[in-house]
């Protein structure tokens, strides 16, 4: 179930056939769903509500091929690696995976794993981009249940097509709004008359109040709250959690479009307003990481010395009349898929029975008709 299946249309653009960031030629996800245990906690046991997602930018392709790319931090209570190799070199060269706070190590090294088992000419070097967000509230994230296997299930599940949303993947212990949070995607694609691109974005979100929560400008989270449908903050058992509206939220912003690292890290920087109109505020305990990534140049890799291209790129670039509309782009897919995360996500009872609800469709269809929606 996603927003539109409701009924809700975000924004003014025009969505991609699969509304994904698959939408975006040759992007795949691939996701690794761990649920396991019920009942009181007990650290190295469970339960278990967490996992492993990954956005693999040119899909099956050469890793060794990069894709510029540009990142941004609106706040950084939070973990996304290997961006200031990101920042240096203006390119991405590895997929992206998200999970759990505690387990980014282990998950970093399984990359690095697979891109040298993928290709043994990478043993020297890889600084794969892995980010986090906080699912300790439901999962035993001290537990370490997340491991190497994981992640190269995700790797080998990463497909084009539709996109698994809500509580999957990384996000299946993730709490959105003080409602069941977790993956979920959107796209959009610009006119013909400048350039007919794709833009995609997956998030992670694990953020948010409930008062604040908006979808399409209506205040859902006040026509909602916390006394008609409980926020697992506010569960005695959860007293050693952070408050209420505490989290982050991952943003992987893809896009057809030619753009050099500037331009993608000026469409990183926009996932930001996509999270303030939901009601995202960047608060002080919240992560929010974004890296957007461009697949309409083909870059060689440094490895690839036999066409004699080494040493020169040939690449091209949009104007100011173009990425203003791919900034929209951002904008209402980061929005939607948000949303759709929300819409997407299943009650989930976590460990000691702490409860994250879902966002209930008929509450939501009434709350948006009540204001026109």
């Amino acid at each position: 179930m996603r927003a539109r299946d409701l009924g809700i249309s975000i924004g003014l653009g025009t969505p991609g056939p699969l509304n994904a960031i698959t939408d975006v030629a040759g992007v795949t996800v691939g996701h690794t769903t761990l649920i396991r245990g019920d009942g009181p906690l007990v650290v190295g046991e469970g339960p278990v509500r967490t996992g492993v997602t990954v956005v693999r930018p040119r899909g099956d392709g050469d890793w060794r091929e990069p894709v510029f790319a540009g990142c941004h931090r609106l706040n950084g209570n939070g973990e996304l690696t290997g961006l200031e190799w990101v920042r240096e070199s203006g390119m991405l060269t590895s997929p992206v995976a998200i999970t759990n706070t505690h387990s980014v190590g282990i998950v970093r090294d399984a990359l690095v794993a697979a891109s040298i088992k993928r290709d043994p000419r990478e043993t020297y070097w890889s600084l794969p981009v892995v980010g986090e967000t906080y699912d300790g509230v439901l999962n035993d994230i001290n537990g370490f249940h997340v491991h190497a296997e994981h992640l190269h299930e995700a790797l080998d599940a990463a497909a084009g097509g539709p996109v698994d949303e809500g509580s999957v993947g990384g996000g299946t212990g993730m709490i959105c709004h003080e409602f069941k949070g977790g993956i979920g995607t959107a796209s959009r694609v610009t006119d013909q008359s400048v350039g007919g691109y794709t833009v995609g974005a997956l998030v992670q979100a694990n953020h948010g109040k409930r008062d604040w929560l908006r979808i399409d400008g209506v205040r859902v989270g006040e026509a909602i709250p916390v006394s008609e449908v409980p926020s697992p903050w506010d569960d005695a058992r959860a007293a050693s959690a952070p408050p209420a509206g505490s989290g982050s939220i991952i943003v992987v912003v893809a896009t057809d479009a030619p753009l050099l690292p500037n331009q993608c890290e000026r469409l990183a920087q926009r996932a930001g307003l996509g999270i303030a109109r939901v009601g995202g505020t960047g608060g002080h305990t919240s992560g929010d990481l974004f890296i957007a990534f461009a697949t309409g140049n083909r870059l060689p890799s440094a490895l690839d010395d036999d066409d004699g291209r080494v040493g020169t790129y040939e690449v091209r670039a949009v104007d100011g009349r173009v990425i203003d509309k791919l900034f929209d782009a951002v904008i209402e897919s980061v929005e939607e898929a948000i949303v759709n995360a929300l819409v997407a996500a299943t009650t989930v009872v976590g460990r000691d029975g702490i409860t994250a609800h879902a966002l209930p469709h008929d509450r939501l269809r009434e709350a948006m008709a009540a204001h026109g929606r």
